[in-house]
């Protein structure tokens, strides 16, 4: 009887420890997901609108810098590697993937394995002689700024003055 005494307190241990780490367990991972909420949130806000005179609306990242769609890429490929990736740096995910708003997605470059952001399936990429704000590389080596789509619009085209030079910058719709 002694002998099944122990046994029943030794199990009686092992249930309540469990017990007690599950309950702690679940805690943290709920205060860990209320604080992700807040961090996944600022992480979505990847690209912003901003408009230019010249051409109008134009997509940036958060800071302000003009992103670039590459005319050589298909949907979800980034055909820019080596040294087109010197003058024009990918636009890297270093956050949160999940969540993204409509027309923002990723894809794993074939390359370098970074995840590097899309809108409307097209990579997005930087122009090394952009300060910020600056939109200086539309129509430079197959380049164009990348502009929010819209079901309603039609391809049509503008002439802009951009350092100097004038070039004309269609308005996509991807």
């Amino acid at each position: 009887m002694k002998k099944n005494s122990k046994w029943i307190i030794i199990i009686t241990i092992v249930i309540a420890t469990a017990a007690i780490g599950g309950y702690i367990f679940y805690q943290i991972s709920t205060s860990n997901s209320n604080n992700n909420k807040s961090t996944e949130t600022v992480n979505n806000t990847v690209i912003i609108t901003k408009n230019n005179s010249n051409i109008g609306n134009y997509l940036a990242d958060p800071n302000g810098n003009t992103l670039y769609t590459y005319t050589n890429d298909s949907t979800g490929v980034s055909n820019c590697t080596g040294s087109c990736l010197a003058t024009w740096p990918a636009y890297i995910d270093k956050g949160s993937t999940t969540g993204l708003p409509a027309g923002i997605a990723t894809i794993i470059r074939s390359d370098n394995r970074q995840t590097q952001y899309t809108y409307n399936g097209m990579p997005l990429y930087y122009f090394t002689s952009d300060s910020n704000g600056q939109v200086t590389g539309s129509g430079v080596n197959n380049f164009k700024v990348a502009t929010p789509s819209s079901a309603s619009t039609t391809p049509s085209t503008t002439n802009t003055t951009t350092n100097n030079n004038t070039q004309s910058t269609p308005n996509y719709s991807y």
